[in-house]
Order: C-alpha cells, then structure tokens, then sequence
C-alpha cells in the first residue's frame, strides 16, 4: 500500500510540476526562431532550450537555421519568425546600418533584446587549422600568434558582416589587414568550417564551443585559438577600433579546450535573442520569463548554454532591449534607473540613425554607399553618440 501511495504522489508530482510551470507563462503552442547554422553553438542552444519550453509547457519551437546575418534577420524582421539567436550582426550592425546592413533595402533597423547568453566560459574567436601553423614553420601551433596570418588563407563569409569583422577585428590585433591575407569566400558559416577541414582554408571564426570547431578539432588539421594577452594595449587598441564589443577573457569551454585550464582570447554575448521594436510585447514579456522559468531544464544540454542564467545578464549592452522584457526584469528587481536611461540612449541612438536614412532615402543619392556613410556618421555625431564603424 506505503509503495502505491509513493508511486501515486510521484506521478502527481511529474504531471503537476510542467502544469505548475506553464501557469506562470502563457505561450502560443507553436514558436519560430532562427539561429546560426546546424553545429554551430547558437543552434544547439536554441533546440536545447526548445525542448525544455516543449517538456515545460507543450510549445513547439522551431529552429530555422540561417548561414549568415541577413539570413537570420530577414525572418524576423518580415514578422516570419518572432525571434532569432542572433549574433552581434543581426544586432548591433543591423542596428547600425552597416555593412549588408546599409544596402538600400535594409538600413538601420529597431532591434530589441529579450535576454543574451554572457557566459564567460566560450571565446569567440578565430582559429587556426594545426596544420597552417606547421606552414608557418611552428609546428603544434608553439609561439603562434595572429600576425603569423600573413599571407595565409582566411574565410570571408558572404552576407555575414558580423563574422568577417570579427576575423578583421583578431587580424589587427595582429597588426594586419585583409590585404595582408588571402580572402577565401564561403557561402555560410559551415561551408567555412569544411574547408578548415578540409584544407581549402587556414583560419575560420567560430565560438570556441561550436560545433563545427569540435569537428574540426578531431579532424587530420585540428583546431588552435591564437592568445590574446589582455596586457597587449596596441593590439587590443587596433581590435576595439574594429570591433568595440571585444573583451580579452579566459575561454574554458570549447573544442581543445575542454579539460584544460583555459584558452586566453576574446569574447562578447552570444547568441543574442532579439526581435523587432514592433513585436507584441505580451509575448515578449512571457518568452523572457519562459528563458528564465525553464532555465533548470535546459541548462547544461548544450556547451556554453549555462551563459543565459539570469545572474549573467548585461543590461547596458550596444542594444536595447524591448519594452516586454525590461517589465519583466523590473517585476523581478532586476532592472534599475541606469539601465533605463542606457537604454533611452540607445532607442535615441536608433532614431537619429532612422532619421538620418529617411533623409537620405529622400534626398536621393547616386552613390549611396559613401553618402550612407557620411550620413550616417554625422547623424550619430551631432546627436553625441559613439561612431563606430
């Protein structure tokens, strides 16, 4: 009878703990985000935490893969896909107008966060196949370091301004530039890392934790990520002028690294979860709780995915969040008045952008690329925001 009755309140318990959970979130039953490619860490995160809303609640979420920035921020900016685990591109740079982002039917785009993964544990960095640093005459990669990349092959990933800064970023840090390597385009994030194995490449950008890099790290070329010294001003100095989202960390998640006591490189928030400033904000408000009530269920499921915790949130990052998070994080006292006027700023910043590309559009240009961004840079001058880019 006492093994029945056990037996009983166990099933009670395992019925009611997904019921109780779902009760403090309402979500439609089925759900579209895009994400990098298939492999990559934003991917594996997003079906990790998509099974957990699945357990939790019954939301189906689907996960549509995109190779590049474009790829990942057309969907929702077409309302197709309510949000996306972006990148820095489909964030900050579609923000910012820049690069794929200032063509004439995109510009500068009112972006918002729900919530970003800060980890702290998974670099963001360019890697090096073993086997060109073997070219290089350092075999096992011994005292290589970034500006050992000259004159070898680095991947340009065709619509993905994020990543091709991202590799311009690490190669001033070495005191390069693209003229100094030989750009190899890809079509998508993946079709870069086949050819790291496949030797159509020397240097690739990836998290340290994706999955292509650990595909690669157990290939014939394997994997090595190049130190960047934190004490190095100069390099630093030139990479911040490139990508000002960089921060040197310690790296201890990631392919070669895993086991290890770290990996010294660099890093910023990824993947981002972004939307439109114009999405409900019901239900933005309900997918921020739902990262954070469902976190025990996914935390762990995939390498680097523990970043999301609420604990590791940045509320002053390059973007705002919207409306529907900031009530939930002020419901839990997590947001303050800092947050809230960094984030004015930032809406601002976006405005002053927006106004200056309707003015342009409307004056006309017959060199839109130069006039975007002579445009552009006085916009955010006269306004007394940073220019970057």
């Amino acid at each position: 009878m006492l093994k029945k009755t056990l037996l009983t309140s166990a099933l009670i318990l395992s019925v009611s703990a997904p019921a109780a959970l779902a009760a403090e979130f309402e979500l439609p039953k089925q759900l579209a985000w895009t994400a990098y490619g298939t492999g990559s860490a934003g991917y594996n995160q997003s079906v990790a935490i998509g099974a957990a809303l699945q357990e939790a609640t019954g939301t189906n979420l689907r996960v549509l893969p995109g190779k590049n920035d474009i790829a990942r921020t057309e969907p929702v900016r077409q309302g197709k896909v309510q949000f996306s685990a972006n990148g820095v591109g489909g964030s900050f740079m579609a923000q910012e107008g820049v690069f794929q982002f200032g063509a004439k039917n995109w510009g500068p785009q009112p972006v918002r966060i729900l919530s970003a993964n800060n980890g702290g544990a998974v670099g963001l960095a360019l890697a090096v196949a073993v086997a060109a640093c073997e070219k290089a005459g350092k075999p096992k990669c011994e005292g290589f370091n970034y500006s050992d990349l000259k004159g070898m092959r680095v991947a340009w990933v065709k619509g993905a301004p994020a990543l091709n800064v991202n590799n311009q970023a690490y190669l001033a840090y070495g005191g390069l530039t693209w003229d100094d390597v030989e750009k190899v385009e890809f079509g998508g994030f993946g079709a870069s890392w086949k050819g790291m194995i496949d030797g159509s490449v020397d240097a690739a950008f990836a998290s340290t934790n994706s999955g292509r890099a650990y595909e690669a790290a157990s290939g014939p070329r394997g994997v090595y990520w190049p130190p960047i010294d934190p004490a190095n001003a100069e390099g630093l100095k030139r990479m911040k002028a490139v990508a000002p989202f960089f921060t040197p960390m310690t790296a201890s998640v990631g392919a070669t690294i895993d086991g290890t006591s770290g990996a010294p490189t660099a890093g910023y928030a990824y993947p981002v979860l972004m939307t439109m400033a114009k999405q409900d904000a019901d239900l933005v408000y309900n997918m921020t709780k739902a990262m954070y009530k469902t976190f025990d269920g996914y935390k762990g499921k995939a390498p680097g995915i523990n970043g999301w915790a609420l604990d590791k949130q940045n509320y002053k990052w390059v973007a705002p969040y919207h409306d529907g998070a900031i009530k939930y994080y002020k419901e839990i006292g997590a947001w303050n008045d800092d947050a809230q006027a960094h984030n004015d700023r930032l809406v601002a910043r976006q405005a002053a952008l927006a106004k200056a590309w309707a003015d342009l559009k409307a004056k006309g240009s017959d060199n839109w690329e130069a006039d975007w961004d002579a445009a552009r840079r006085k916009a955010l001058a006269d306004g007394g925001f940073e220019v970057v880019f």
